[in-house]
């Protein structure tokens, strides 16, 4: 397992959200701007083959580190490398100097990073037809 955090967009990164994001979950809006000021985390399995991503690029307006797009192959689910990777992005915002971490989380994932000590908070918000809400962690 490696994982490698990128400056600029990668095609490996955008190649999994694809997958994940367009063609399994059927987001039209997957891309944007802040891709190309985004740090790109990618986690490779043992045989090299990028498996998992997201990225992580300061908010002004929330004052914070936001975690967003995270995506992890459907053949790779249920390796714990999500937890791996938003380790990876706890650890780059704690690098910088900043301590808080948040994220707009598909409300089906909630779970999984209340499991990981983030909390949510606000109301809940339509994104392309998919609810989200927003969540944070003191890192």
């Amino acid at each position: 397992m490696k994982i490698i955090a990128y400056e600029q967009f990668p095609e490996c990164a955008k190649e999994i959200r694809e997958a994940v994001f367009v063609k399994e979950q059927g987001f039209r809006d997957e891309f944007d701007e802040t891709d190309a000021s985004a740090v790109h985390i990618v986690v490779f399995d043992n045989a090299g083959v990028p498996v998992g991503t997201c990225r992580v690029f300061w908010n002004e307006e929330r004052a914070s580190y936001i975690l967003g797009r995270l995506a992890v192959l459907k053949e790779h689910r249920g390796e714990r490398l999500g937890s791996l990777i938003v380790r990876e992005a706890e650890q780059y915002v704690q690098k910088t100097g900043q301590a808080q971490l948040a994220l707009h989380a598909q409300c089906t994932a909630s779970a999984f990073y209340e499991k990981l000590g983030y909390t949510a908070f606000g109301e809940i918000e339509e994104e392309q037809g998919c609810p989200h809400v927003w969540m944070k962690k003191s890192v």
